[in-house]
């Protein structure tokens, strides 16, 4: 997997990589679902689009992994399965986009754990040779 848990305190992080943006984006964001449940069912579901905008990169992460905590409490969804797009300021507009989709498993279908919030905590998105990595702390 492009993720790891890590043990935090009393909290969870997740620590990820991937050779794009995007995919680190996805990578922590599949990492809070693992937070989340033990198993997560192969199948079932809907799609669910999601859009974030934010000015710089490190806050586009936080309120992305925010609005899923959110999904998921209007919801009662487990997002799983995330696909992202990240698109840099260009063409006038000052803002960081992320646009994608999730799998929306019903709760009640999964052995869910609440995660209250992601957190500011120790956060960190960097560049590498090797692309993106990222880790992010999540109360839970």
């Amino acid at each position: 997997m492009p993720f790891e848990l890590r043990d935090h305190t009393a909290d969870v992080a997740v620590e990820a990589a991937a050779p794009t943006l995007s995919g680190v984006f996805a990578a922590v964001a599949d990492g809070l679902a693992a937070a989340s449940c033990d198993e997560i069912p192969a199948a079932g579901g809907e799609t669910i689009e999601v859009a974030v905008d934010a000015q710089r990169p490190e806050a586009l992460l936080f309120d992305y992994l925010d609005q899923l905590i959110y999904e998921r409490d209007v919801r009662a969804v487990l997002p799983v399965d995330h696909e992202v797009r990240i698109e840099e300021p260009s063409g006038g507009r000052d803002e960081w986009r992320l646009t994608g989709t999730y799998r929306g498993v019903p709760l009640d279908r999964v052995d869910a754990r609440e995660v209250k919030a992601v957190t500011y905590s120790e956060m960190r998105l960097d560049e590498t040779d090797a692309g993106w990595s990222a880790y992010v702390v999540f109360d839970v």
